[in-house]
């Protein structure tokens, strides 16, 4: 638990990047969720309402089919019926007839979806009867008729219901239609509270259950019928912006995309040819479904593979009768949507959830898994909470995630730059791949505010040196020794390199190399693996020199030998300096003891590379090398003697002798 709080300290600016990161996505999305569309140029692109509506059709087209609604019938005037009565509109005298064999059935409500404020005489019959007044005689004869007018608006001009049927009769049949021609909303009244025709309806069929609209009891100016409370619509409810909602509106709730009522023709009817038990008690509409009559609309069906594109104006008034009828029952719900405060704060949740996700989790595979595991969350949440007749933003939230998560990961690639460049400027060039990759995917680990946090380790320290150095140099010029020096340092390097150490630092002719750093070790498994990783490497030094020797002889440059001393130990490593100058630093006792084994008795060599190291050391080769015991010795600036061995060379078997070499 110490370890996760230090972990969340460190990487607390980080964090606050991320937090911030969330806050600004959010609010950049939820300014240009306020803009329905952009005019670029000649272009004009939409905003984000068009995508949301999208969304909105999608998951009414997962919707449950519900079938067809026992309760109406529609009776379509298909292209059939036109042909056979041979003129369009269908003339008085025919409506007539068809009302008058309907009303033996005794519907409960006859609606007609078809103009009827202008005289149609029926051009086939030589001697014309007054059809238009037998026609007003059928409508103002029943209160169950219901007929319809049209209000209009500034781009289409009104048309007035049939004359002589009482008010009570009348409804509208203007239809609210998005932009893309898709009708998602139910207009239940206009002005003065005068209902719309699908209304009008409903309310008929209701009163002879005995329930009546009426003033809700948490607010009167709001529908309710049955238990159900008909909240208007607002301008910005949803994914709408600035939406135009006056009058009474809500959202269609459809049952079906081409089963929600059965349907048959104006000729079964007028041929006696369909059953009773499909009029007795329903609602009947009629209207035109012929694709002539010009009264198809889209609606959220229209955006799927289905062949039928479009839904006939009458079939979509029996879909919002159903929907009056099912919420007086209370068996369906009306869709609901959320204040617009919820929908900021779901914006901004997901705004954070990904950029926390980005802060948490750095690599890519887990990113992009985590990404889709959350964006799955997201549209699931949606799609079920829809199936509850809840809608909630989708698309805002997805684009705030994913802006969010990219920020955050466009933000951690520059960090990971500059900490990149950062740890290559302390370790430079001197570790191994291996080794430098492991530092990189664990930098998290190792970096803090701006520096290498120290750590206390056990590694093994590996010291090098030249023997009689200052002598060979005042024999070379500066250039000679420079690139003689160079020549030397490579090939040490190399070795360290080879045998997974870290080049800590470079003194003249020595070198100083870190077995075990900078990823601690705890395992005495990889503690002893690191300490035989140094002693090789040694040994590796001493055959490298053994080859540059006779090269450097060719040249008329002196041979020369190294001794190294090895010492396996605690120390701290971490970033020594200020921030405008750094060095990774390794500090401790074991430095110093590794730096005396190496001048320890300097004079006392027999072969090219001498390499001393301690009892600390021996315990862990596990019988990889054979040395010889020195005997315990005083070193330099240190109080208590050390156990010194020297290594002769690598084997299986270990082999310590006595002080052999005097």
């Amino acid at each position: 638990m110490a370890q996760f709080f230090h972990q969340l300290r460190s990487r607390w600016p980080n964090l606050a990047i991320a937090l911030f990161a969330g806050l600004a996505v959010s609010g950049g999305v939820l300014g240009i969720r306020q803009v329905t569309r952009w005019q670029i140029g000649f272009l004009r692109v939409e905003g984000l309402q068009s995508l949301e509506l999208s969304a909105y059709d999608h998951f009414v087209q997962a919707q449950p089919d519900l079938g067809q609604d026992s309760r109406l019938l529609v009776v379509g005037i298909t292209e059939a019926d036109i042909q056979s009565i041979g003129q369009w509109p269908i003339p008085d005298s025919v409506l007539a007839d068809a009302f008058k064999k309907l009303q033996t059935h005794q519907p409960r409500v006859i609606g007609l979806d078809i103009w009827r404020n202008l005289p149609i005489p029926n051009l086939k019959e030589s001697t014309q009867t007054n059809g238009h007044a037998q026609l007003i005689q059928q409508m103002k004869g029943s209160d169950r008729v219901v007929v319809i007018t049209k209000f209009g608006s500034e781009d289409e001009a009104s048309i007035p219901p049939p004359d002589g049927v009482p008010e009570a009769q009348v409804g509208f049949n203007d239809t609210v239609v998005d932009s893309g021609g898709v009708v998602r909303r139910n207009l239940l009244y206009q002005e003065d509270y005068f209902p719309s025709f699908a209304l009008r309806m409903a309310l008929r069929y209701l009163k002879d259950d005995g329930k009546e609209d009426k003033p809700s009891e948490v607010d009167p100016n709001v529908l309710q019928i049955g238990p159900t409370v008909f909240w208007p619509l607002q301008s910005n409810d949803g994914s709408y912006i600035n939406a135009d909602t006056r009058g009474y509106q809500i959202l269609i709730n459809y049952r079906s995309a081409h089963e929600s009522v059965e349907q048959v023709s104006l000729s079964q009817v007028l041929a006696g040819q369909v059953d009773s038990n499909l009029i007795k008690d329903r609602i009947i509409l009629i209207g035109t479904t012929a694709e002539s009559g010009k009264d198809l609309f889209h609606t959220p069906y229209s955006s799927s593979l289905d062949d039928r594109q479009t839904m006939p104006g009458v079939v979509i008034h029996a879909q919002m009768v159903s929907q009056f009828l099912d919420a007086a029952d209370g068996t369906r719900n009306l869709i609901s949507v959320w204040p617009e405060p919820g929908e900021m704060v779901w914006i901004l949740g997901w705004a954070l959830i990904g950029s926390l996700l980005a802060w948490g989790v750095r690599h890519p595979m887990g990113l992009v898994l985590g990404s889709g595991i959350a964006l799955i969350v997201l549209y699931s949440v949606c799609r079920i909470l829809f199936a509850q007749q809840i809608w909630i933003p989708l698309v805002p939230p997805f684009l705030a995630f994913v802006g969010a998560t990219g920020i955050v990961v466009i933000y951690n690639a520059q960090q990971a730059q500059r900490q990149q460049k950062m740890v290559m400027k302390l370790l430079g060039q001197s570790t191994s791949p291996e080794i430098a990759e492991t530092l990189w995917q664990r930098r998290d680990e190792l970096l803090e505010d701006g520096k290498l946090t120290g750590q206390r380790i056990t590694a093994t320290l590996l010291f090098t040196d030249l023997k009689g150095f200052s002598t060979i140099s005042e024999k070379m010029s500066p250039e000679q020794l420079l690139e003689w020096l160079n020549e030397y340092l490579e090939a040490m390097t190399q070795s360290v390199q080879a045998h997974h150490g870290v080049i800590n630092k470079f003194t003249g002719d020595g070198v100083m190399a870190v077995f075990g750093a900078p990823i601690a070790h705890e395992e005495q498994a990889a503690i002893a693996k690191d300490t035989q990783n140094a002693v090789a490497c040694a040994l590796d030094m001493g055959k490298r020199l053994d080859e540059l020797n006779p090269q450097w002889q060719k040249s008329g440059l002196p041979a020369v030998q190294m001794r190294a001393g090895i010492f396996t130990g605690s120390v701290v490593v971490g970033s020594l300096g200020s921030k405008t100058r750094l060095e990774y630093g390794v500090i401790g006792d074991s430095v110093n003891t590794a730096s005396r084994l190496e001048s320890l008795d300097k004079q006392r060599q027999s072969s090219s590379c001498r390499v001393l190291i301690a009892k600390e050391t021996l315990e862990y080769l596990d019988n990889q090398f054979e040395v010889e015991n020195w005997g315990t010795l005083a070193l330099k600036g240190k109080v208590e003697r050390v156990d010194v061995y020297r290594v002769i060379s690598a084997l299986q078997s270990p082999k310590i002798d006595g002080d052999s070499e005097a």
